[in-house]
């Protein structure tokens, strides 16, 4: 199997050609995500035809296996991956790609005709909890939930940018929060139906946001594209933002643009590792 390494912001997946292939893709994702005994990403992403009128399906499948809804990071290496492949064409100013999370319009950033990054319009936030989902006896937007786990008092703002994410604004510095002893309690608490994304943020001014992420079904990561949206979202919501936020991530920084309305925008960068083939 032909693939390609990419990664956005540090958030890696490799990339396989599905109108090349048709493989069982969740065990095939289990195998190459395993930084020991396969290629090593935070999962695999499949450049698939479409069903509608997009140029381009892309089904994105997290380290274990299971199918995610959406990759902000991976949808930009995506395009980057198909112009190669000669999916679609080069000259497109923007490439419609069919997600589970809808169809969005991604923005390609040239330097030197060669793609360095992208601009995606990611749609709008969902944020009525039973629609993200969350079970709680709200119908309202909530970004101040408060949730008790391993000793620690989490203040919890809730997000789908088409799949759900858990926001939490610390005092503490996040390098030091215990991501991956809190992290996972979060992502399968009882009251997140479909598990969850978990973010963990400080605020080091109003235009600039430091951020860890615990990815549902990955672990750690060194960035998250729907987060770094959904943390924006809650910031804007909180008060602490408006407009345009730069984001800090372990991999890179992220810009997510949000009006408090419509579509949020997310704009990063997209660097190929290697290529190679998987036997």
């Amino acid at each position: 199997m032909k693939f390609t390494k990419m990664h956005g912001a540090g958030n890696d997946y490799i990339f396989v050609n599905g109108f090349e292939y048709d493989l069982d893709w969740k065990h095939i994702s289990q195998i190459v995500s395993d930084r020991h005994k396969g290629i090593g990403a935070d999962g695999l992403i499949v450049a698939s035809p479409p069903s509608n009128d997009s140029d381009l399906k892309m089904r994105m499948f997290n380290a274990d296996g299971s199918e995610g809804e959406m990759c902000g990071n991976g949808i930009r290496c995506l395009v980057s991956f198909a112009r190669d492949e000669g999916l679609v064409s080069c000259d497109l100013q923007v490439v419609k790609v069919e997600t589970m999370a809808g169809n969005l319009d991604v923005f390609p950033i040239l330097k030197n005709s060669q793609m360095i990054g992208a601009r995606v319009s990611m749609g709008p936030p969902i944020l009525i909890p039973q629609e993200v989902p969350v079970r709680i006896d709200s119908d309202n937007p909530t970004i101040d939930y408060s949730l008790r786990v391993d000793g620690y008092d989490l203040s919890l703002g809730f997000v789908s940018m088409g799949n759900p994410h858990a926001v939490a604004f610390i005092d503490d510095d996040v390098d030091s929060f215990p991501l991956a002893l809190i992290g996972p309690q979060v992502e399968n608490h009882i009251i997140f139906p479909n598990k969850i994304n978990f973010e963990i943020v400080n605020v080091l001014s109003r235009k600039e946001l430091k951020v860890r992420v615990w990815e549902r079904g990955s672990g750690i990561t060194m960035a998250c594209g729907t987060g770094a949206c959904a943390v924006a979202v809650a910031a804007h919501m909180k008060g602490i933002m408006s407009g345009e936020v730069n984001l800090k991530l372990p991999g890179g920084d992220l810009t997510v643009r949000w009006d408090g309305v419509g579509e949020v925008e997310l704009e990063g960068p997209i660097e190929t590792v290697y290529k190679g083939f998987f036997h």
